[in-house]
């Protein structure tokens, strides 16, 4: 069950609306390193959630909780800088634009007053729950495995990529209040980027949670090739480092360098099958 409070999580203010800013905005709600991805990513990890604690659970409900309200504040923020965008199809040849974005021939600025222009046809000079293309939003970048260390490396990986957009939003920004709205939301990816890493420590940090998942057993796996580096360059070198020599990063064995070699032989397919539509030569 969830509640709702009518105030935003933090404040959102633009004093010089910009149509263009918007457009941008919208990365961070559908876009691959948005806002939505983060919120679903969360919500479907803690409802499949499966641990003799429940704390966890409770955690990433908190979270994608959290995140329902940055979704909400983007979505003010891109209605607040559409409030200057023309108000008709019919203004500054927006028709021509749009056809022009669809195919494919139109410029930089026709890319953005499409876009621009499908906030106003379709959401009346609101946000949508899609990207800076328009492209929808589909959930292919939800990641929910049911290990509680894959979901959380993929979680760090998720608001690292989200702060990166931010950060280069922030410095796009022209707005005071637009920066200051997102100055918050980097804050908050700072935190749950630290947030997921403290559940892998908890769980006993590298050591204890890799190879990833742990309650397989290595010995079952091929040791003679799990901490190889695989070399692939044709003249042989090798990019040194960390990766190529030393212990690894579990603790349970050394880095060495592979030459990559085949170590099976070449694939022999059996003829055609009679009903599968091939030519009489390729059938026995």
């Amino acid at each position: 069950m969830y509640y709702h409070d009518k105030r935003l999580q933090y404040p959102v203010t633009v004093t010089k609306p910009n149509p263009q800013f918007a457009r941008m905005l919208q990365q961070a709600i559908g876009g691959v390193e948005g806002e939505i991805r983060v919120c679903m990513q969360y919500f479907f990890q803690a409802w499949g959630n499966r641990a003799p604690t429940t704390k966890y659970r409770d955690m990433l409900l908190h979270t994608a909780t959290e995140e329902i309200g940055h979704i909400e504040m983007l979505a003010t923020a891109v209605a607040m800088n559409l409030e200057t965008a023309p108000a008709s199809v019919q203004e500054e040849g927006v028709t021509d634009s749009i056809v022009g974005a669809v195919m494919g021939g139109g410029n930089g600025r026709h890319a953005i007053e499409g876009m621009i222009h499908k906030n106003l046809l379709s959401a009346g000079l609101a946000a949508m729950p899609i990207d800076s293309d328009g492209v929808p939003f589909n959930m292919s970048h939800v990641y929910a495995s049911g290990n509680v260390a894959a979901d959380m490396y993929c979680n760090v990986a998720a608001e690292s990529t989200g702060r990166v957009l931010a950060v280069r939003l922030f410095n796009a920004a022209e707005d005071e209040g637009m920066k200051k709205m997102l100055h918050y939301m980097i804050a908050r990816d700072t935190m749950h980027q630290q947030q997921w890493l403290a559940v892998l420590e908890e769980l006993g940090g590298p050591a204890a949670n890799l190879p990833i998942p742990n309650s397989f057993p290595q010995g079952m796996e091929d040791e003679a090739n799990n901490y190889n580096f695989y070399a692939t360059s044709v003249d042989g070198s090798v990019p040194e480092g960390r990766w190529t020599s030393g212990p690894t990063i579990d603790g349970k064995g050394e880095f060495t360098v592979f030459q990559n070699q085949p170590l099976g032989p070449e694939p022999i397919l059996g003829p055609a099958r009679p009903d599968s539509g091939a030519q009489d030569k390729q059938i026995a």
